[in-house]
């Protein structure tokens, strides 16, 4: 599986996921290929891009709790919408904590892993996408962490308000490139992230820990809206869980400036930072989402390729490995040779790219071997 952006998509391509319209209905399923039709759609939909199969790839497998993430995900979009929306203009909105509840009641009280799927984004949906995996993340966290019901109703709502600040800003402000960004693109976006500030200080009807961890979360993110002082060095659990869960979503998701990063790189970023990510707290990550599952394909720091036939449980970054070079199975954890895992394969395409304008060049003429 591979993301295309929307600009680099050709006919014929099978998608990896579905696509949905802004109503929750399923256009495309898993494993449609693409007409020029469909990617005239994809373009008007203001898709970032979309997961690809390749050529020889099977449809991946969906359990039972992946049709069920996959649901939720697009029947929960409106809910998301409503409540930041009627935040971000200041009006109450009955529909938070309800929303809260549904979250808890689907995610807050797992035993077991699931797979964390991904959505495809857009402009129009990107903030509310983040928020809602942002959110289901935390739901999960906080039961790992055993934090009391209440407790975790309350990072379960901050999660769901953290983000009101980039909802205030203009969409062709928002989504412009880092790089682009003037001295001025920089003091107005900050302006929003002060106003979202300012909201939750003024916001009576929220407990007094969620408006601590929004708060937190904000200056933590959005550090130059306030004086280095006030960037809180020190937070409470459930805003060290949010960074956490915002952090990893962030890193994982489709953008617009580039790929997404994979899981692994995600991951190691989380646990190499333990004095940024707190460690318990990125185990309870690791302990509420299936990190290379049995059957991953992975590329090695030595340069092989391989297949992971059984997880570690005491360090998911170390499972066992089967090389396809060699049929040589490792254990990373015990591996004499200091073998790691480089990165979850981005292709299990082996044939090479040829520059077909590079080719025309020789087209007809004689290449002489030199003895």
């Amino acid at each position: 599986m591979i993301f295309v952006k929307s600009d680099e998509l050709k006919t014929g391509m099978r998608l990896a996921k579905p696509i949905y319209n802004k109503s929750g209905v399923m256009l495309y399923e898993r494993n449609s290929k693409l007409k020029s039709q469909s990617i005239v759609s994809i373009k008007n939909f203001g898709l970032i891009g979309v997961y690809i199969l390749e050529a020889a790839e099977p449809v991946p497998p969906m359990t039972e709790d992946d049709i069920e993430f996959e649901r939720f995900q697009a029947m929960s979009i409106f809910a998301i919408r409503d409540i930041m929306d009627a935040m971000s203009k200041r009006k109450r909105s009955p529909e938070l904590y309800q929303f809260a509840d549904r979250v808890l009641k689907n995610y807050g009280s797992l035993h077991r892993k699931i797979n964390f799927i991904q959505s495809i984004r857009s402009k129009e949906d990107y903030v509310y996408k983040h928020t809602l995996n942002t959110t289901i993340l935390c739901a999960m966290m906080t039961y790992k962490m055993k934090m009391e019901l209440t407790r975790q109703i309350d990072v379960v709502v901050a999660a769901l308000l953290h983000d009101i600040g980039t909802l205030l800003i203009p969409i062709n402000l928002r989504y412009k490139n880092h790089s682009e960004l003037s001295e001025e693109d920089i003091v107005k976006i900050n302006t929003y992230h002060i106003a979202a500030l300012q909201m939750f200080n003024q916001n009576k009807d929220l407990s007094a820990e969620v408006v601590k961890i929004v708060t937190d979360i904000i200056k933590y993110l959005h550090p130059g809206i306030v004086k280095p002082s006030e960037v809180p060095e020190f937070m409470p659990l459930g805003a060290d869980i949010l960074k956490v869960a915002y952090t990893y979503d962030n890193m994982t998701a489709m953008n617009f400036e580039g790929e997404p990063n994979s899981e692994i790189i995600a991951v190691r970023h989380l646990m190499d930072n333990y004095m940024e990510f707190a460690p318990d707290v990125v185990d309870s990550l690791l302990a509420s989402i299936n990190i290379l599952s049995p059957g991953t394909c992975v590329e090695l720091t030595n340069g092989d390729k391989g297949l992971v036939i059984a997880v570690n449980n005491s360090n998911v970054l170390e499972p066992f490995v089967l090389s396809f070079r060699d049929n040589k199975i490792h254990n990373l954890i015990d591996s004499k040779e200091s073998l790691q895992i480089k990165d979850i394969m981005k292709t299990m395409d082996n044939r090479y790219v040829i520059d077909t304008n590079l080719l025309s060049e020789y087209t007809g003429k004689a290449i002489h071997k030199k003895q």
